[in-house]
Order: C-alpha cells, then sequence, then structure tokens
C-alpha cells in the first residue's frame, strides 16, 4: 500500500456552496430525482448510466439546437459509438448566450511581445466572427472543407476558428515556430481549401520572419484556393500575392450559424504515433461541445464572471480547450511569446494586468518557477486566483506544495491529465473534494476511466495501463485518410479489444484521486508537445553521417524529462560536436525547440526485433530500471548483443556515473 500524501486544500463550504458542479448535484436531485451524497457517488452514476448521465448535461448547460434529437447513444461499443442522432446544432452558435446586458465586457484580452494588452469585446468578438465567416463563404468554403490556419496565439487566431465552425469547415492549426516539415506533414494530409497564416512571430525577443516558409507551405499544399494572411511581425508590410485579413472584417451583419449534426467534424488535430505520419484525428461539433461544458464548467468550476488563461501555442490541444472557455461565458486571457521572457515573472505580471482568476499552464513552467525560486505575489497582485491548473507532464508532490505556499490556501489546484486525442480530460480537479500533494482529485464525469493490469484487471493503490472501458462522446470520429478505420483501432484498441488504452501509467488512489506516472508507450510527450518518434528519426536519418536512431524519454513521475538519443553513424565518422550541433539544428528548424535531445550517443546497433521493428519501449523500460527478463525477449530479436550498451547506460546512471564515460559511444 502506498502512504497517504500530505493534505493540502480543503474547499471550504462557501467555496463547495458557490461551485457549480454543486448547483448541478442539485439539480439533479430536482430534475432526475436522483440523490447523489458526493462527487464519488456522482462519478459512479455518470459512468454506469452513460446515456442518462450525457443527457443531463445536454439539458443543464441548455444546448442550443435547432432539431432534437432522436437517439442519445446508439450502444456501448468502442470505437464507432454513435451519439445524439437527429440532432442539429452549431458549435459556434452557443457562444452568443453570455452577457446580453453588457456587450462590452471583454470577452478576450491579449497580450504579446509584439502587443500591448488589449480587449476585444462580446459585441465586437460577434462582429468580427459572423464577418470572417462571410468572407470564407465568399471564398467558396462549405462545410466539410478545410480551413487551415499557422498563426500565432492571438485573438485573429480564435476569430477565425469560431467563422470556420458557424460556417460548418474543418479547423486545424499549427503554431508558426513548427518547422515546415513538421507544417506539411500536418496539413499536407487533409487536402485544406483555405491557409490563414502569419508572416511571422516573436518569441523570447527576437523576430522570426516566417514569409519564406510561408512560400514553401504554399507550394507544399496544391489543394489551396485561397490565402489569408496576418502581417503580424510587420503591419506595414502586405505579402504579396493573398488575401489580408484585415479585407475579412469589412463586412457588418449578423452571424448565419450552418445547422450541422452532432457528429459533423469541428477540427482536425494531431497526436503522432511511434511509425508513420503525425495521426490526423477528426472530433465532431457535439461531443466537444458537451466535454469542453462539462470539462470547463463542473470539473474546473470556471463561468460567466472568470479570466481564464491557459499558457499555450496554437499547435497543442490546450490552445482548443482555451478557446472553448467562451463557452461558459468566461473572458479568455491569451498570451503569446516566451514565458521565461525577460524573466519567468512575466506570466505573473500578465495575471495581473489580465485581472486572471483562473491561470493554467504546463507543469514545467511550475517546476522551473520553483527552481528559479520565482515568488510570484512578490512580483504581481495574484490575490484574484481561485484557480491554478496544470497539465502537459506529471506534476511532482513538490511542485503541489511550492503552489500553496505561494499562492495561499483559496486556490483549487486543478492538475489534469488528458489527451490530444479526446480533447479532454481523463482525470483532473474538483471543487468540491479534498486535494493532496502529487495526486489529482478524481476521475472525470462520464469517463469510465481505470488503471488495468494486462489482463484486463482493474487495479486500486496500483500503477497499470490507463484504460477507457466505454465510449465517451468527445472520442475521435475517425482518423483522415483512414477509410477502413484500421490506424484509430490499431492506435487504442488493439491491447484490450474494445477498450481504449491510452498509453499512460496511472494509480487509482484509495481516496478516489489519481496519479499518472507519465508514458507507457514510445510518443515523446515534451514538455507538454507530443509527437512521434517517427517524426525525430525522419529528420536526424536524413542526415549522410547517420545509418540508424533511437531516441527515449525518460520523464517519469514528474521527473524533469530527460530525452536521450542514439544514434548509429557510418564507418569512420565521430560524433563530434559539430555532427551533435547539425543533427540539434535540424531537430530544432524541421520540428521544434523542445524536441532537441538533451544528449545524443554514438551506438553500435539499434535493437530491432525480428521483424525490423526498432525497439523502444524495452530500450525506455531498460532505461528506467526494469530488468532485462521483464522487458525483452532475446530470442525475438534480430541483434539481442545490442541490448548490452543499454543495460550498462541504465547502471551507470543510476549510479552516477557520467554518461560521457559509457562504453561505446562518442559524445559531443
Amino acid at each position: 500500500m502506498n502512504a497517504t500524501p500530505q493534505l493540502l486544500w480543503t474547499p471550504s463550504p462557501e467555496r463547495i456552496a458557490q461551485s457549480r458542479i454543486h448547483d448541478y448535484i442539485q439539480w439533479l436531485a430536482r430534475e432526475n430525482n436522483l440523490s447523489l451524497p458526493d462527487y464519488h457517488a456522482l462519478w459512479q452514476w455518470s459512468v454506469d448510466d452513460l446515456p442518462a448521465f450525457w443527457a443531463s448535461i445536454w439539458r443543464y448547460f441548455d444546448i442550443r439546437h435547432s432539431a432534437p434529437y432522436t437517439r442519445i447513444l446508439d450502444e456501448e461499443k468502442m470505437p464507432g459509438a454513435k451519439w445524439f442522432e437527429g440532432a442539429k446544432l452549431n458549435f459556434a452558435e452557443q457562444l452568443f448566450r453570455f452577457h446580453p446586458d453588457d456587450p462590452d465586457r471583454p470577452a478576450i484580452v491579449s497580450q504579446s511581445e509584439l502587443r500591448p494588452l488589449t480587449e476585444m469585446s462580446w459585441r465586437e468578438l460577434r462582429r468580427q466572427i459572423a464577418s470572417v465567416a462571410h468572407a470564407l463563404r465568399g471564398m467558396g468554403v462549405r462545410p466539410g472543407d478545410r480551413v487551415v490556419a499557422y498563426l500565432p496565439n492571438l485573438p485573429e487566431t480564435v476569430v477565425a476558428f469560431y467563422a470556420c465552425a458557424c460556417v460548418g469547415a474543418i479547423w486545424s492549426s499549427c503554431s508558426p515556430d513548427m518547422g515546415m516539415a513538421s507544417v506539411v506533414d500536418r496539413f499536407g494530409q487533409i487536402a485544406p481549401k483555405v491557409l490563414i497564416a502569419a508572416d511571422g512571430y516573436r518569441y523570447g525577443g527576437k523576430d522570426f520572419d516566417r514569409r519564406d516558409v510561408l512560400g514553401t507551405l504554399i507550394k507544399s499544399l496544391p489543394t489551396l484556393e485561397h490565402v489569408v494572411s496576418l502581417p503580424y511581425l510587420k503591419p506595414e508590410v502586405p505579402v504579396p500575392g493573398t488575401i489580408e485579413w484585415r479585407t475579412l472584417l469589412n463586412h457588418d451583419g449578423e452571424p448565419v450559424f450552418e445547422q450541422l449534426p452532432f457528429d459533423h467534424p469541428l477540427w482536425v488535430v494531431y497526436s503522432s504515433g511511434t511509425t508513420g505520419m503525425p495521426k490526423p484525428i477528426v472530433h465532431g461539433q457535439g461531443g466537444t461541445l458537451l466535454e469542453s461544458l462539462k470539462g470547463h464548467g463542473l470539473q474546473n468550476d470556471i463561468g460567466e464572471s472568470d479570466r481564464f488563461l491557459w499558457f499555450t501555442t496554437t499547435g497543442w490541444i490546450m490552445w482548443n480547450s482555451q478557446v472553448t472557455g467562451l463557452l461558459v461565458g468566461a473572458t479568455i486571457c491569451i498570451y503569446d511569446g516566451n514565458p521565461g521572457y525577460p524573466d519567468l515573472g512575466t506570466l505573473w505580471k500578465f495575471a495581473d494586468d489580465a485581472q486572471l482568476t483562473v491561470f493554467g499552464a504546463g507543469a514545467a513552467y511550475y517546476a522551473n518557477c520553483m527552481k528559479a525560486g520565482i515568488e510570484p505575489a512578490k512580483l504581481a497582485d495574484v490575490s484574484r486566483l481561485r484557480t491554478i491548473g496544470s497539465t502537459g507532464s506529471p506534476l511532482p508532490a513538490e511542485a503541489f506544495t511550492w503552489i500553496y505556499e505561494q499562492l495561499g490556501q483559496n486556490i483549487l489546484l486543478a492538475s489534469i491529465s488528458g489527451g490530444t486525442d479526446i480533447a479532454a480530460s481523463f482525470v483532473g480537479g474538483c471543487p468540491t473534494l479534498p486535494l493532496y500533494a502529487g495526486e489529482m482529485q478524481c476521475r472525470g464525469l462520464g469517463i469510465a476511466v481505470y488503471a488495468m493490469d494486462e489482463q484486463g484487471r482493474p487495479l486500486i493503490d496500483e500503477v497499470g495501463e490507463l484504460v477507457v472501458t466505454k465510449p465517451m462522446p468527445s472520442m475521435p470520429l475517425y482518423f483522415w485518410n483512414d477509410p477502413d478505420g484500421k490506424r484509430y483501432h490499431d492506435s487504442y484498441f488493439d491491447t484490450y479489444p474494445g477498450w481504449w488504452r491510452h498509453g499512460d501509467w496511472l494509480r487509482i488512489t484509495p481516496r478516489g484521486g489519481a496519479i499518472i506516472y507519465g508514458r507507457s508507450d514510445t510518443t515523446i510527450n515534451r514538455y507538454g508537445i507530443r509527437m512521434g518518434t517517427s517524426e525525430i528519426y525522419r529528420v536526424v536519418e536524413s542526415l549522410p553521417e547517420v545509418l540508424d536512431s533511437l531516441v527515449v524519454d525518460l520523464e517519469y513521475l514528474g521527473r524533469e524529462s530527460y530525452m536521450p538519443l542514439f544514434v548509429v553513424l557510418r564507418p569512420g565518422v565521430a560524433l563530434d560536436d559539430g555532427l551533435v550541433k547539425r543533427i540539434n539544428d535540424n531537430i530544432r528548424s524541421a520540428l521544434s525547440a523542445r524536441h532537441v535531445p538533451n544528449e545524443v550517443f554514438a551506438v553500435a546497433e539499434v535493437p530491432r526485433t525480428l521483424t525490423g521493428k526498432k525497439m523502444e519501449l524495452p530500450v525506455k523500460k531498460l532505461l528506467l530500471g526494469m530488468a532485462l527478463e521483464q522487458v525483452a525477449n532475446p530470442d525475438a530479436m534480430a541483434n539481442p548483443g545490442s541490448l548490452a550498451y543499454f543495460i550498462d547506460f541504465a547502471r551507470r546512471r543510476d549510479a552516477g556515473i557520467a554518461e560521457n564515460e559509457a562504453p561505446g559511444q562518442t559524445a559531443g
């Protein structure tokens, strides 16, 4: 059994009484004649009776629709469950029920390294969304067409997304700090009709002109019919041959909301596996809507009086989560730039200037602030904050403690873990439950998530695979260009047939909480940004000196990510400083700076199976300290002797011996 961790927070009676989830439980008692004494009883009901639970979310949040549903759920199967058949709605229409008596209230507060703090009212947001949707229709964009964005995290990006949703177009975005290969690999799969792109961005005080990259991107996407440019880095210099963003804002009129089936595609997001191209995941308008309302409104207790930031780029699923904060009437507050520039106090100062009540960021940000000795309350007025959000990687227990030491006892720490794959959280926060150091408070409502052993038996207080045993409305509709569903099936359902295996190590505690111990598969989750190893291999192995490569991320239970890259070099080639720099520069420019390895090592061979597959997961387990007999069968390997290097590497790392003393390498 595991010892009970430190109790850090117990919600006050006032916090409980004022929470949206408390109101929802009272509403269930009146409307459904349900008596649910606490959150855990509510969760159990929500997974035992999926149709009743999701129907209650529809009714409680008063989903706007033009045609009613005829059936809530056809059957509890995965994949392929059909939700709310017959319903017609529009995702963007849910936005404009809020603040009718105060239309000049801020809907978006924004700041970047290039722009000072600015506000956009709900009135202006409505006008701009209507105008851009009108312009898209004028370009011939129709329901189901793809509109892609290569934009920073700006108000224009939010407007463009909701305009697409109005039309029924399918949205997809990449951040302009992503390299060209990564962007083409993503957008090229979905054949977009319109591209909206910025000319560049500023990060860490440096300007990055992307006009040349934009030109290459346009040539690489032959299906494009229109290109809209946002002169952001140099507003006075138009991008030749493109439609300027400002011309999309000339129409005055009310928004027109295309009425669409519940499962009409809303966006394509990308989650990379360990082989092949990034997976283009399609989520539906209705499922994303319901999950966003439930997650923001009930789990994280965000409402109309809140000002909500989740620091992110447009290439991370947390951007999607951030912009859906508007669906509960909150003011979303967005910051574009380097959170560590000019120092790690930047976001805390923004929290003061934007008057934030909800502050979210990746776990690595809080860990970095803690290590740097940052004291938020000495840098800014953070007294308005009532919720802190964390995700991207496990938040270590000492960071939990640091947050309460720095921000006081009135804070709900909503540490969450979910995924791009479901655009939701499996486990996370609840404003009516106590919180313990290092532990997420609960499993999400309507999500039948368990820690499972290899035989599919649920575990309590033991580490197992994160498995979901019943469907969710926000699970992918399908993967793009996967007509028989094989890639979708193989990504989640091949380990436990009929159940979703996510690829995380999970422990459900006796208190009903949850702890995530990192990835159980080989997808790289680097500071909250997921990338398949195959993307790194394509870049590294494009160098003529590199014959083969293998990469693993040893992030585990809140430890700082350590990602070594192992390379097999051509005979006669040494791994000197120059080659290491070229490897790192290639990864930085083609993929992202976040995926540059901590160290590069030369090895004689990459371990492979008899069928030629790189043995990433066994190597990862070896380097995390597991015994050879637990992770690999030499008889099933093409080159079993190759594991000796990694066994010795793990031994030396555990013993604290410098990696550059490990045998068989030339380190740079």
